[in-house]
């Protein structure tokens, strides 16, 4: 069986290994970025129809100023983030079901005019003509300037790679490239297609999960690590 490799940070990354664990599936953490906050201002609620998050960070990394927003509907991307917004004391919660596109559609569809966006430095730029959009920076994600040694071990042996993420996926590949290791010897296994296609071509097989969750995309990373 193929090892996997856990490239997302803290707190994610555990989460991430415990949840293999229960599957049988043997996995190493070698995050490529370190979450941190960002000081923020928090703007009138009461000027907003609902609250939007596009990653669980934002209510790991945002804060005393989230409970103003308590009030506030939440879309979520991801049942991991309306997850997270629910334990973090949102009552009323909708995750959507693939990125932030998607749930601005869902937003638009539900008549919500005013969303604030609490989201990271490195933020996909999204939009819908329906909705008025204010966003606050509320953490940045720092790269790891080489592939973490527990990365490099696992690659040479074969390994199956998670990808979380657009930007992780171009990170990975550049790492993998910059330490002249060979591509067709590692899998991937992507949150969306859209994280596969920035990883770019040569892997050794790549898997995309059906939906954008740690769950489903451990089962994707399940078929490859056979």
């Amino acid at each position: 069986m193929k090892r996997l490799l856990v490239l997302r940070p803290e707190p994610g990354a555990a989460a991430t290994l415990a949840r293999a664990a229960a599957m049988g599936i043997e996995a190493v953490a070698a995050p490529l970025f370190t979450i941190a906050p960002i000081a923020w201002d928090a703007p009138d609620p009461a000027a907003f129809d609902a609250l939007m998050l596009t990653s669980a960070n934002a209510l790991r990394h945002g804060g005393r100023g989230l409970a103003l927003y308590h009030g506030l509907p939440v879309y979520a991307v991801g049942e991991a983030t309306a997850a997270a917004a629910r334990a973090a004391g949102f009552p009323c919660v909708r995750a959507g079901t693939s990125d932030a596109t998607e749930l601005l559609g869902l937003l638009a569809a539900d008549r919500i005019g005013q969303v604030l966006h609490l989201a990271g430095r490195e933020y996909r730029e999204a939009a819908n003509p329906a909705i008025t959009i204010t966003r606050r920076i509320v953490y940045g994600a720092d790269p790891v300037a080489a592939l973490p040694a527990a990365a490099t071990a696992a690659l040479r042996q074969g390994a199956v790679a998670l990808l979380h993420s657009p930007r992780a996926a171009r990170l990975f590949a550049a790492l993998v490239d910059a330490a002249a290791l060979p591509r067709d010897r590692t899998a991937l296994a992507a949150i969306s297609h859209a994280a596969a296609t920035t990883a770019g071509t040569g892997w050794r097989a790549a898997e995309i999960a059906s939906s954008p969750d740690d769950m489903t995309l451990l089962a994707a990373a399940a078929r490859l690590c056979e």
